[in-house]
C-alpha cells in the first residue's frame, strides 16, 4: 500500500513537471517502506533535509505549541505514552475554523517529537519549492494568495486519519496560505489474492521479477546471464508493477493475482506489452538506418518533402487523430486536479497515461503486424515508406514522451 502512493505521487510529480509546474517531493515514509525497492523502481525519491536547519524548526513548532491555547503540554509519568510531549485538542479547532472534510472522529492529538519533524520537513520543502506560472493548483481552486505553494498529501486510504492529523496540527502551529492550501490524494487499498503470508514490497518486486525473466525464457528461449539482458528483465519488471499499480484509479482498489501465470511479456494489459512495442519501433528505425549506411535506401527526405497522402490504411490515420494529436491533451488531463470543493479530497485522473499507452500498443500492433513498412528498394515505393516512417517516428516519440512520466526508458530491444 505504500509502493502504491510512492509510485503515484512519483508519476503526478512528473506529469505536473511536463506542464512546467514546481514540484517538490516530501517523504513520510514507514518503516515498512524499502528504499532498495524504490531505487530498482527507479523512483527519484528524495531523504529529507535534515541538518542544524530542522532541529531549529522543530524547536520553533515546540514553542508555538508551548503558546497554543489548544494545547497542552504532557509531563511525563506512568499514565503519559512514551514520546508524547503535548496534547492538542484538534476537533475544536476544526470547528472554529469551519473546517469541512475532515473525518469526524478528529478528537485529541497525542503529538510526539516525531510528528515535529515531518512538520518541520514539510516546512522546509514549502520554502524550497519553486513556485510556478501559473501556479500547481489555478488561483480559482483557492482563494488564497496565488504566490503561495499548494500541498498535496498522497496517501493510502489506511493512514488518511493520521495524515488529517498532522494536516491540522500543521494549520494551528503555522497559521498562513500555504497552510490553507492542504489538500488529499487518497489511494484505494491494495488486495492480494489467496496471500500465503504477508507479502512486502521487497518480495513483491522480486516475484515479479522472477516471473518476468521466466516468460522470457519461454518466449525467447534460454537467456543469456549478461548486463544486456539483466538490463531488459529489470526495465520490463519496472514497468510490469508501475502498470498494474497505476492503470486503476487511484481511488479504486487494485487486486493483485501473484501466481506465475499472471504476468507475460505480451499480455496486451502489462507494462511489458507496452515496452515490448517501444522496442519493435527502435528495431524498425535501426533496420531502415542500416539499409540506409549499406545503399539500400535512400536517407528519409525532410517532412516537408514527403507525400502523406500515400498513407491510405485506415490504422495510419487511427494512430493520428487518437494518439499523435490528443496526446498533448492526455498529459494535461492526467495531471489536472479538479477545482476544490469546501472538502480536501482532490482526485488526478494519473491512470490516463498507461491506459493511453496499452490502447496506443494494441493499435500500433495490430498496424504493424499488418503492414510491411519496410518494402522493396524500388524508387516508386519510397514515397509511401517514407510517409510511414515519419508517422511512426511521432508515434515513437510519444512513446518516449508518455514513458517518461513513469520513469521508465525505452527499450531499444527484447
Amino acid at each position: 500500500r505504500h509502493l502504491r502512493a510512492v509510485l503515484l505521487a512519483d508519476h503526478l510529480a512528473q506529469l505536473l513537471r511536463a506542464r512546467g509546474v514546481g514540484v517538490r517531493l516530501v517523504p513520510a515514509l514507514s518503516e515498512e517502506s524499502s528504499w532498495d525497492v524504490l531505487r530498482q523502481l527507479r523512483i527519484c525519491w528524495p531523504s529529507g533535509p535534515g541538518g542544524s536547519s530542522l532541529a531549529d524548526a522543530v524547536s520553533a513548532l515546540k514553542a508555538a505549541l508551548g503558546r497554543c491555547p489548544c494545547a497542552a503540554a504532557c509531563e511525563q509519568g506512568p499514565g503519559t505514552a512514551e514520546g508524547v510531549i503535548f496534547k492538542v485538542h484538534l476537533k475544536s479547532f476544526v470547528e472554529q475554523q469551519g473546517l469541512v472534510g475532515y473525518d469526524p472522529n478528529l478528537d485529541v492529538l497525542l503529538v510526539t517529537e516525531g510528528m515535529l519533524w515531518s512538520l518541520a520537513e514539510l516546512q522546509e520543502a514549502v520554502l524550497q519549492c519553486p513556485v510556478s506560472d501559473p501556479p500547481a493548483l489555478p488561483v480559482s481552486h483557492f482563494p488564497s494568495q496565488s504566490s503561495c505553494c499548494s500541498i498535496i498529501h498522497v496517501v493510502n486510504c489506511e493512514e488518511e486519519f493520521q495524515q488529517q492529523q498532522l494536516d491540522v496540527l500543521w494549520r494551528i502551529l503555522d497559521p498562513g496560505p500555504h497552510t490553507a492550501l492542504q489538500k488529499h490524494l487518497v489511494c484505494g487499498p491494495v488486495k492480494v489474492t489467496n496471500p500465503s503470508s504477508p507479502i512486502g514490497a521487497d518480495q513483491y518486486f522480486q516475484l515479479r521479477r522472477r516471473q518476468m525473466y521466466e516468460a522470457s525464457v519461454i518466449k525467447y528461449g534460454e537467456l543469456a546471464q549478461d548486463e544486456a539482458w539483466t538490463e531488459v528483465i529489470d526495465t520490463l519488471t519496472v514497468a510490469a508493477i508501475r502498470f498494474e499499480m497505476l492503470s486503476t484509479a487511484h481511488r479504486s482498489q487494485i487486486t493483485l493475482d501473484l501466481e506465475n501465470n499472471s504476468i507475460s511479456t505480451k499480455g496486451t494489459k502489462s507494462g511489458a506489452f507496452v515496452m515490448y512495442n517501444c522496442a519493435r519501433l527502435a528495431t524498425l528505425f535501426d533496420t531502415f538506418q542500416r539499409a540506409v549506411e549499406r545503399g539500400t535506401y535512400p536517407p528519409l527526405p525532410p517532412v516537408s518533402e514527403l507525400n502523406f497522402s500515400c498513407l491510405r490504411e485506415e490504422g495510419e490515420w487511427l494512430l493520428l487523430f487518437n494518439y499523435l494529436l490528443p496526446f498533448p491533451e492526455v498529459l494535461q488531463q492526467a495531471a489536472e486536479l479538479p477545482p476544490a470543493s469546501k472538502g480536501i479530497r482532490i482526485t488526478a485522473n494519473t491512470e490516463t497515461v498507461c491506459k493511453f499507452l496499452i490502447q496506443l500498443s494494441m493499435d500500433f500492433s495490430s498496424y504493424y503486424n499488418r503492414v510491411h513498412v519496410l518494402g522493396e528498394p524500388f524508387p516508386h515505393l519510397f514515397d509511401q515508406m517514407f510517409a510511414r516512417l515519419q508517422l511512426l517516428g511521432a508515434v515513437r516519440d510519444v512513446f518516449h514522451s508518455a514513458l517518461a512520466t513513469l520513469h521508465l526508458p525505452p527499450l531499444s530491444q527484447i
